[in-house]
């Protein structure tokens, strides 16, 4: 039977990796793989992730399971970090999930069952894995205009064009801050005017929310996401603790969905449950305990805001410094938008050749559409970044 298996393209961000790994140049630079790093070039482990994790192994009397939804406690303090007093608890349900990967499946699980005939609205560019997950539930998806290569900020007014033109029972799927791969958010006004623009259609918003304090900070980040659930009666959330708390290897997410009434919460709630039965049967616990442990706890929630501030700062000092070092190297302000994304990403704008010439002349490893991860750099490595990025794409 598994003679009848055909090979699976390759992921670019996993090769990459590797090609990454082998390169034995000493100066070589990643910045393809989605992780925040420090400036010694490491991914540490948050103070406040030690000191729970030690609490909860001083207190931790079972590991017996929790329950399908995953602990109650913990898909609580997530929907109050994420929507605050925004909307009515009795109106928000969720489950914890294998990490903002879990989430996003599980969501659109839960919209698949609720209509087979959805397509999901994905913004172009987007996060890769949006479009793989969607179609492998056996959904339709499209895209709708985002980007504006030329400016490296959004292209505003093909998005409302496009939002509006979806039809009543589909899904917009938004980037609820630090959008990914291009660091290009909505402001103010124009996250109002695509909240009112779907409003109108009657379309589901589904909203990733993989990088929350990583753009402005905690409540800026989820300022769009708590007008969304006020003004849209059905929202699904898709919530990842692997960046903002540190937590990658241990997979802790949740999906969040908002509901018209408390009784349709109690229903969503069982489908997600038996979801995730079928999935995993019980989300992983560890993770997703020390995220509650700190959420609750209110040194420990201090401790926890302050070093997600310092990794915020440094990542935007980071687009700063190299934003200037671009100008200086180019004597334009081509790379000036750098300066102004948000988040670990943006979009370079190179071509694959150049792409290719960066890696094997400079290594300098940027994945194939462009995207880099500001948030793997270290200052000393922006005066040579910059210099080759103003050789190779002039």
């Amino acid at each position: 039977m598994l003679e009848n298996l055909t090979a699976q393209p390759e992921d670019a961000i996993l090769a990459m990796m590797d090609a990454f790994r082998a390169d034995p140049r000493a100066d070589k630079i990643d910045l393809g793989v989605g992780i925040y790093r420090d400036a010694a070039g490491t991914t540490p482990v948050m103070a406040a992730v030690k000191q729970a994790e030690q609490a909860l192994l001083d207190q931790q009397a079972t590991k017996a399971y929790t329950s399908l939804g995953g602990d109650p406690a913990f898909t609580r303090a997530i929907a109050d970090l994420v929507l605050a007093d925004s909307i009515d608890p009795a109106l928000v349900t969720g489950v914890g999930t294998v990490g903002g990967t879990g989430a996003v499946r599980q969501g659109l699980d839960l919209a698949r069952l609720a209509n087979k005939g959805a397509t999901v609205h994905i913004p172009d560019p987007s996060w890769p894995n949006h479009r793989a997950i969607v179609q492998a539930v056996g959904l339709g998806c499209k895209t709708y205009r985002y980007f504006d290569a030329e400016t490296g900020g959004l292209d505003h007014d093909g998005l409302i064009a496009d939002l509006a033109a979806i039809s009543a029972g589909d899904i917009v799927l938004l980037h609820g801050c630090c959008h990914n791969p291009t660091g290009a958010d909505p402001d103010p006004a124009q996250w109002d005017q695509i909240i009112d623009t779907i409003k109108a259609s009657g379309a589901t918003v589904m909203i990733d929310l993989a990088y929350l304090g990583f753009g402005d900070g905690l409540d800026q980040d989820a300022q769009a996401t708590r007008k969304i659930v006020q003004q849209i009666p059905e929202v699904i959330i898709a919530v990842s603790c692997s960046k903002n708390f540190g937590l990658y290897r241990d997979r802790a997410g949740a999906v969040l969905v908002t509901a018209p009434t408390a009784e349709a919460a109690q229903t969503i709630y069982g489908n997600l449950a038996t979801l995730n039965r079928l999935a995993y049967s019980f989300p992983a616990d560890h993770g997703a305990k020390v995220t509650e442990m700190i959420l609750n706890d209110a040194t420990l929630r201090g401790t926890w805001a302050t070093e997600l501030s310092d990794m915020r700062v440094r990542i935007n000092t980071l687009r700063a410094e190299l934003a200037t070092a671009l100008r200086d190297a180019t004597g334009s302000d081509r790379f000036a938008f750098l300066g102004s994304q948000r988040g670990m990403f943006s979009r370079l704008g190179a071509t694959p050749e150049q792409l290719r010439i960066l890696r094997e002349d400079h290594g300098i490893y940027i994945i194939g559409d462009g995207r880099m991860n500001i948030a793997g750099l270290s200052s000393k490595d922006i005066p040579r970044l910059a210099q080759a990025i103003a050789t190779v794409c002039a």
